[in-house]
């Protein structure tokens, strides 16, 4: 893990560090250029030394750009935009997308056979919490794929946490 976490980019680099992907030399592709989670995560991984290219959804064929990366971190707040197409065979992708989807045709095409699970919270709350990654196709040829819900907020929570304890015993000092 890393030592400093700075904000959620932080949470980031640690799963990268967590499942020992190497980020020295990699090419990373970030879709999204907000101030929030892609501008910050594309420097982490620039002073990690990854070669980094920053998409968007206006990014001319943004397939073959995205299809180069060894590490893609997908940022751009629409639910399962990045297609498996997208993805390089192998490559490690980090999905922090936070996206409500109600309509249940939505549903089967993100999730395929495994929609079931998704359609009963459907019914129950209304929605399902889905990312901006297709998880039916990216599982078919990402290397490692964060789940949404479970991956990255999850672990911001902890490092929120971690911070939190780290700054009460630094004031005590």
């Amino acid at each position: 893990m890393l030592s400093i976490d700075v904000g959620t980019s932080g949470v980031r680099a640690a799963l990268f560090d967590d499942r020992g992907v190497e980020i020295r030399s990699a090419n990373a592709c970030v879709v999204g250029r907000s101030q929030i989670v892609g501008r910050p995560m594309a420097q982490l991984l620039l002073q990690r030394d990854a070669t980094v290219t920053i998409c968007h959804s206006r990014t001319r064929d943004l397939a073959a750009v995205t299809r180069t990366a060894d590490l893609l971190v997908v940022a751009i707040g629409r639910a399962g935009f990045i297609r498996g197409d997208h993805i390089k065979p192998g490559a490690t992708v980090i999905d922090v997308g936070m996206n409500k989807v109600s309509d249940v045709n939505d549903v089967r095409t993100l999730f395929g056979d495994e929609a079931e699970k998704r359609l009963e919270v459907v019914a129950k709350r209304g929605s399902t919490l889905v990312g901006d990654v297709n998880p039916f196709e990216a599982a078919q040829v990402a290397g490692m794929l964060t789940p949404v819900p479970g991956g990255v907020g999850l672990l911001t929570v902890a490092m929120l946490m971690k911070n939190t304890l780290k700054a009460a015993k630094l004031r005590r000092q």
